[in-house]
């Protein structure tokens, strides 16, 4: 189903539910599935729209909702659904992961009180919303057992450890992965499990947490949702907020049945092991195959977590290959960041810019460099077709979404940054002074602009060097389009 029958049917959905015409049906952000979001508003209502191309997800998705909704826990209610396509309540537009972005280097007292929400809620549903819940409607398992488990451990060897040319033992590896799926087996796993739980699936709505994205949810231990968030890679909680919010989930949930503190903590920790390995091996197939360089940032925090648990838990000490392998990897270092202080401290300064091939065309270079790279994006899908896109600019929110949601862009930036990127890097240890890179698209005012604000951004994140952010035809018309 392409974009405009899914906003046909959708707006159809929302006359249906909500009595008025739509005023609005905005794409959002596009997740790390198949799904596709649009806000819809009228003059009175809105909702979130979703299209899922997988019925059983979107069964499972909301049948969990409508009973987790009847217990009064903290989700969206469904609004209506048809075929493919159904109508949840708007949260807003806040997750836990926006205020992780705006933490800094430091982990303040506002964003412990959030999280204590957080696990205080999510003891609430897996206990409370377990109770009655139909598993039947699971996907793709109704429990997660030696096969799933199995599933996570052979993504992580094949997408993680084999790119990553950790040189395992298949046979002795297989051993460690059955000696910790036989260990974790054995903990309580008769509550619900939402499976994907970490900041980006939970909504702040008011001050309150809310909890997105379960339709993979099944029946499992309580330790794994616990391990997921506070394991979470790049959220780089403190150890001690970690434990801090442990013992927190564990008074509330012992209000809600008998749990033993010791027996728990011994399983948390082979689940945060699991968690891991889990995110390790989506983190390589999205980062090391599809060359996406935000799943590449992560395998740093991801690895940091794994050796704070070889120093501080016993874990390991029945998985000595498992345990071989994820050393060769972090001693290698293979993973980590670029010395940003190198980067800084160098004599490079890059000019990015965004032109228009219509009117002036390529820049030049003024540095006496000759000049360096350009990219055409006339290719990419145009956001400056569509009226309500043609007095926007690339820095506006309506047009990134439609540029990640509806064209190439991103796969185009990929491999943007995977060139740049070597250049920066020889640039850097050659002491070369200047380096330009141009964006071109036929207005200078959307594709180009974006894609150029994305570079400038990345190499400040990942190199610090100096940036010059140099947007032609929007700056020459002070940024006002008509």
């Amino acid at each position: 189903m392409n974009s405009a029958q899914i906003e046909k049917q959708l707006a159809v959905l929302f006359e249906e539910w909500a009595g008025e015409a739509t005023t609005l049906i905005l794409p959002l952000a596009p997740s790390g599935s198949d799904r596709v979001y649009y806000r819809l508003q009228g003059q009175k209502k809105s909702a979130i729209g979703t299209y899922a191309p997988d019925s059983r997800e979107q069964n499972a998705f909301i049948s969990f909702s409508r009973h987790f909704h009847e217990k009064e826990l903290p989700v969206p209610q469904v609004y209506a659904e048809h075929d493919k396509v159904y109508l949840q309540e708007d949260l807003g537009a806040t997750t836990l992961y926006s205020y992780l972005l705006q933490k800094g280097d430091y982990f303040p007292d506002y964003l412990v009180c959030i999280y204590k929400q957080v696990v205080e809620q999510l003891a609430h549903l897996q206990i409370m919303g377990g109770q009655g819940l139909d598993y039947t409607c699971c996907f793709p398992k109704e429990s997660f057992d030696k096969q799933s488990m199995f599933w996570d451990f052979n993504y992580f060897k094949y997408h993680f450890l084999l790119p990553s040319k950790a040189g395992y033992d298949e046979l002795a590896l297989d051993r460690d992965f059955n000696t910790l799926a036989d260990f974790l087996l054995a903990a309580d796993a008769s509550h619900f499990m939402l499976r994907d739980f970490q900041s980006r699936n939970i909504m702040v709505k008011e001050g309150k947490p809310f909890f997105i994205d379960y339709q993979g949810g099944r029946r499992g231990a309580l330790q794994y949702d616990l391990a997921s968030l506070l394991y979470q890679a790049k959220a780089n909680i403190p150890p001690d907020i970690r434990q801090e919010l442990l013992s927190h989930y564990l008074d509330i949930a012992q209000q809600l049945k008998p749990i033993d503190r010791d027996s728990f903590i011994q399983f948390y920790y082979g689940f945060v092991l699991i968690r891991c390995i889990q995110v390790l091996g989506a983190y390589g197939f999205r980062g090391l195959y599809e060359r996406k360089a935000h799943f590449l940032k992560s395998i740093p925090f991801a690895l940091r977590n794994i050796k704070w648990l070889e120093e501080h838990t016993a874990i390991f000490d029945h998985l000595p290959e498992l345990k071989r392998a994820l050393n060769h990897i972090i001693a290698e270092k293979i993973y980590e960041p670029f010395d940003k202080i190198k980067g800084s401290s160098s004599l490079l300064t890059v000019k990015v810019t965004s032109f228009s091939y219509k009117k002036e065309g390529i820049p030049q270079d003024m540095s006496g460099n000759g000049g360096g790279f350009v990219f055409d994006c006339r290719f990419i899908h145009n956001p400056g077709r569509y009226e309500p896109y043609k007095k926007l600019t690339g820095r506006d929110e309506e047009v990134i979404t439609f540029l990640k949601r509806h064209s190439s862009m991103d796969h185009f930036l990929n491999h943007v940054f995977l060139i740049v990127d070597e250049a920066v890097e020889n640039y850097i240890d050659r002491s070369f002074t200047n380096l330009m890179v141009n964006f071109g698209c036929t207005g200078g005012q959307h594709r180009s602009v974006y894609a150029a604000d994305q570079l400038a951004e990345h190499l400040t994140e990942k190199y610090g060097v100096a940036i010059i952010l140099d947007h032609v035809e929007q700056q020459k018309k002070n940024w006002q389009n008509g």
